[in-house]
């Protein structure tokens, strides 16, 4: 397992170093709200908080997966991310669990609920892993580890088309989570990673019984991007560097199936504001990973400045929408004032 500690390794350096990857698309600046000059609220009143996975949060932030493994780096940078989700009462997702199967020196990076004690937090594993002998043990010893309140099942296609040692085996998956769903004792959540999940395929997981989707749609880091760093034929990566389905727009085609489930909005998201947007598409929590790298790597108080920052801008935007609570903010499209995609 020594290559995938090597690869996560590559993984956060190329995305800390290399500005191409984060493709900066802003497609939620093509959403303009309705300003309220006349918001008839007390700003200081302004209740922010949410439940998920039985856990009060602070506001609706969850810092998504980034990574995890045996490097000294690895384990202090999900330390870092742990200390301020708990201190910022945030959520947390780790990195890819599949070092950690075979290779229990990797288990202290993934070792977090000291850390985090009160605060949600999701375990992580490929669902194209089933296919390659990642059974539903592992995805228990997954959960063990990290004392988890739910487990990502992250799909990722393009990544592994374009990756050198790519797993392409997506045959049968949907039987597979199904199984997954139906024996695991807590919330199973199904995320891509930045292409975006279609109607269809909600359709597909709401029948093996999914009832979390993170939408992790295109406009932010780019993984088809990340792989063609480290490819020796880098032109098929960067073709498809901005394949796949916007954000706001994978949120409008869940429109359909938010009663049936919880919505969880990533990709491409770097404002409080672009999580207000998300909640009036329809999202519960809005996930951000490319933000918290660079302070993550430095300390938790620097990790901690971002996420104020980010509920200073959620919290002022909820303000000039006159809106004091989330559940008052979710869904509600008539706050929309025109969208432009042209």
């Amino acid at each position: 397992m020594a290559k995938i500690n090597q690869r996560k390794l590559d993984h956060i350096n190329i995305v800390s170093d290399d500005a191409a990857i984060d493709r900066n698309k802003f497609y939620f600046d093509r959403i303009h709200l309705t300003h309220r000059a006349l918001p008839e609220l007390n700003m200081a009143e302004i209740d922010p908080a949410v439940t998920f996975l039985g856990r009060k949060l602070s506001f609706p932030l969850l810092i998504s997966s980034m990574t995890g493994g045996k490097d000294e780096e690895l384990v202090k940078i999900n330390r870092n991310l742990a200390v301020a989700a708990e201190a910022e009462g945030v959520a947390l997702a780790v990195g890819s669990q599949r070092v950690f199967l075979s290779d229990r020196a990797a288990r202290e990076s993934f070792a977090l609920r000291e850390y985090a004690p009160t605060v949600p937090l999701l375990g992580n594993l490929g669902a194209v892993q089933l296919n390659y002998n990642v059974g539903f043990a592992d995805c228990e010893a997954a959960v063990q580890v990290l004392d988890a309140d739910g487990l990502y099942l992250h799909l990722n296609p393009l990544q592994e088309a374009v990756q050198p040692e790519g797993d392409t085996d997506f045959s049968d998956l949907r039987n597979k989570i199904a199984t997954v769903v139906q024996q695991l004792k807590i919330p199973v959540v199904i995320k891509e990673v930045g292409a975006g999940i279609s109607a269809q395929d909600v359709e597909h997981l709401l029948a093996a019984g999914v009832k979390y989707i993170d939408v992790a749609g295109s406009g932010g880091t780019s993984w088809s991007m990340v792989e063609s760093r480290r490819s020796e034929n880098p032109a098929l990566g960067e073709l498809f560097g901005d394949w796949g389905i916007p954000t706001p727009v994978a949120l409008k085609m869940m429109k359909p199936f938010r009663h049936e489930m919880n919505v969880i909005a990533s990709g491409g998201i770097r404002s409080g504001i672009d999580m207000a947007k998300s909640i009036i598409l329809g999202a519960s929590m809005c996930g951000l990973a490319r933000p918290f790298l660079d302070p993550a790597r430095e300390s938790a108080d620097a990790v901690r400045q971002v996420i104020q920052r980010l509920k200073r801008e959620f919290v002022t935007a909820m303000f000039l929408l006159g809106t004091g609570r989330v559940e008052n903010l979710k869904g509600k499209e008539e706050l929309i004032l025109n969208e432009n995609w042209n």
